[in-house]
């Protein structure tokens, strides 16, 4: 699985720590706020609401160069338009991955 990172960060930053510390905040306040919105989704089975929520997750793969999880998450939002949430668990570790990362940076 991909670690997460900080390199598409500071490539449009360009050198701007502020910058980079405003994003990098923006992804500690929403991350987890999104966890919770998708968790809650799954429990309700709620396919429409997970699914939004997982296109919103998936930018953030993207933002943290996590391109494996990134082409999970465009998977599993397919899936759960079709009301399919086998890859539920492994969407979940990829989301403890990202936000034990969150927590360390």
């Amino acid at each position: 699985m991909d670690k997460p990172n900080l390199d598409y960060i500071k490539e449009l930053s360009g050198d701007d720590t502020e910058f980079e510390q405003q994003f990098i905040n923006i992804l500690k306040t929403e991350f987890p706020e999104e966890v919770k919105t998708y968790k809650k989704a799954i429990t309700e089975v709620n396919f429409y609401d997970a699914a939004q929520i997982v296109h919103k997750i998936k930018h953030k793969f993207n933002i943290l160069s996590m391109t494996n999880a990134y082409a999970l998450a465009v998977v599993f939002e397919e899936e759960l338009n079709a009301e399919n949430v086998h890859r539920d668990s492994e969407f979940l570790e990829v989301l403890k991955i990202v936000e034990t990362y969150l927590k360390s940076i």
